[in-house]
């Protein structure tokens, strides 16, 4: 269950959020009737709600990046989104963006190979710069080498290499709170835990090298 409260659609009294009720679920309730076209629970709106204006600032986020007027190809773009998914760790964030890549036309080996892309022979050059680009913006926090934006700016524009950079960005935060927050596919325990010792097991054990 998602951390926040989710907001009923009787309690939906804001515009942006009946338009996206409408939107998602239709007539459904998506607290007491969750689910979308998609597969996940869509919890995800319910919670945004508690603040209309964080969701209609989201919701412009999603307009802006799917707006026909952007520069930068939308399956490079989507490459980005997907990695900043699996790099932060949001199940959500990934396997929404995996869908999103096979319908922007991207090959199933592309789309299993993100994980691995490092290694990967069925990226090209374009492909594997761009990757490389979001992972030193996600997991370096944006410490890009300047060879590596070099590269982008023998490539790409001035205003595609901004596009990339805002939405990858913007996807690195929607991982992070939906991991925050429990929302979608991200409504999980997390698995780094201590594994208990066997009954009889004392710390100082650790002390003795023979016996580890």
């Amino acid at each position: 269950m998602p951390r926040l409260r989710l907001i009923p659609r009787a309690e939906a009294t804001a515009d942006i959020v009946k338009r996206a009720y409408a939107l998602l679920f239709g007539e459904r309730d998506p607290v007491t009737q969750p689910g979308t076209a998609t597969g996940t629970p869509g919890d995800w709106w319910p919670t945004f709600a508690n603040s209309p204006d964080v969701l209609k600032h989201a919701m412009q986020g999603f307009g802006f990046y799917r707006d026909p007027a952007r520069q930068i190809d939308p399956a490079l773009r989507e490459l980005a989104q997907t990695w900043a998914g699996w790099a932060v760790g949001s199940q959500f964030v990934f396997s929404q963006h995996c869908k999103s890549l096979r319908g922007a036309g991207v090959s199933e080996d592309k789309i299993t190979a993100i994980p691995t892309w490092q290694t990967a022979i069925c990226f090209d050059a374009k492909e594997r710069l761009v990757l490389a680009y979001a992972d030193r913006l996600v997991m370096h926090r944006g410490r890009v080498p300047d060879a590596l934006f070099a590269e982008l700016k023998a490539t790409f524009s001035d205003e595609q290499i901004l596009e990339l950079t805002y939405v990858t960005c913007m996807y690195d935060m929607h991982a992070v709170m939906s991991k925050a927050l429990r929302t979608e596919f991200d409504d999980r325990d997390d698995p780094i835990v201590e594994v208990p010792a066997p009954a009889k097991f004392s710390a100082t054990d650790f002390l003795d090298t023979g016996r580890r």
